[in-house]
């Protein structure tokens, strides 16, 4: 496999100021394929970026808990089609945002109960305040910080669309992650580590990392006045009040590549199965109906992210966006893909039988420039194949 193509996109990427650094992995269903990085850990530094180095996951860490609320659910212990509130009591005190009566927000009892099956397909209702204008109104008019402060005081949000009516991004498998502690008996990050991160030998992930992965980790990079890129002081809570299912997850991309390899492996990786055949086959089919994936979805907080435009034709698993069609020499039809706000990204081409993803750590989520670092790097994978 020449792989030269794809060490000249990941150099171009950062000598052009697309990003500021950058890793890739890819992977058969025997094993790897490709490895490569391009750039500093810190803008202007000389420690490089590899497969080894750390980063904040962010969304990817929703596919590791919706896998952990996958195997309660192969154990007996979750029902998808169970109301949230069965499991969680205080789901039942929820109301959806319905506008606002000048400066105070207007709120009423949903149309329906969520069950937990909308919170891994998110159509249970609940936003995001990056794709939400009424939560960023809603948070201003409460004074409640978003999810990424760490506080439980956002299980106190509101929904903002009556469940099932559509999809809507949002802090869903915060909630999973707590369904899953509240059947499992455990916290979620006992629950990822017993189901999950052991056994894959995914040691290097984890919610509560080290003083050594900490240093490790790449800093959050923001362009400055002058377009260059420069290392943030922008952090997540390092002591949050809860485990966040929906984004809290650090790891390398040496790591997640195993649970890409599972799910490539219909469950099993090397022996070690974490998922049945069936369930996996499952979170790679469409579990939202005749509701969409929307083409194109308008940011409503421009520092945290650009406009998402996945296109059209896309559904949603189980923790996976699917695509419908074939993308025309990359990912065939059916494949499963999801990323993390600050720019990290992987897919899983059963059909092809190759698995790949892309980090840096940058900030806003999917600018132009590296979306295109996504599909350069893609291309250049599948013509390498």
């Amino acid at each position: 496999m020449d792989t030269a193509a794809i060490d000249t996109v990941l150099a171009e990427a950062v000598a052009s100021g697309a990003v500021p650094n950058v890793t890739v992995m890819a992977a058969d269903r025997d094993g790897v394929v490709y490895e490569g990085a391009a750039g500093p850990r810190v803008a202007g530094g000389d420690e490089p970026v590899s497969a080894d180095t750390h980063y904040r996951i962010m969304s990817m860490t929703k596919m590791v808990a919706t896998v952990a609320a996958l195997q309660q659910v192969e154990r007996g212990l979750l029902d998808l089609d169970a109301p949230v509130e069965q499991y969680r009591p205080e789901f039942a005190d929820l109301q959806v945002l319905d506008g606002f009566d000048g400066d105070t927000p207007r709120l009423r009892p949903p149309a329906s109960k969520a069950t937990v099956k909308q919170l891994i397909t998110h159509t249970a209702g609940f936003g995001y305040w990056f794709f939400s204008p009424d939560l960023v109104r809603w948070e201003a008019a409460t004074g409640t910080p978003n999810v990424l402060s760490g506080s439980e005081v956002i299980f106190g949000a509101p929904l903002i669309a009556d469940p099932g009516t559509r999809f809507e991004y949002g802090i869903n498998t915060d909630w999973l992650g707590r369904v899953v502690e509240a059947v499992s008996g455990m916290t979620l990050d006992v629950a990822v580590k017993e189901g999950v991160t052991g056994p894959l030998g995914m040691n290097e992930t984890s919610f509560a990392p080290t003083a050594g992965q900490r240093e490790d980790v790449v800093p959050i990079h923001l362009r400055g006045v002058d377009g260059a890129w420069a290392a943030s002081e922008i952090e997540l809570n390092p002591q949050p009040e809860y485990y966040a299912g929906g984004h809290g997850l650090y790891s390398t991309p040496r790591d997640y590549l195993l649970l890409q390899r599972a799910l490539l492996g219909n469950g099993e990786l090397e022996g070690t199965r974490i998922l049945q055949e069936a369930t996996v086959e499952a979170a790679f089919t469409n579990q939202i109906g005749d509701l969409d994936f929307p083409a194109a979805i308008p940011t409503a907080d421009p520092a945290s992210t650009m406009d998402f435009a996945a296109g059209p034709g896309y559904k949603w698993g189980y923790g996976l966006l699917l695509n419908s069609a074939d993308v025309p020499g990359r990912r065939r039809a059916g494949s499963g893909a999801w990323a993390g706000l600050c720019n990290t990204h992987f897919w899983v081409d059963r059909t092809t039988g190759v698995t790949g993803a892309v980090y840096t750590q940058t900030l806003p989520f999917v600018t132009p420039e590296v979306f295109q670092v996504y599909t350069d790097v893609e291309t250049a994978l599948y013509a390498a194949l």
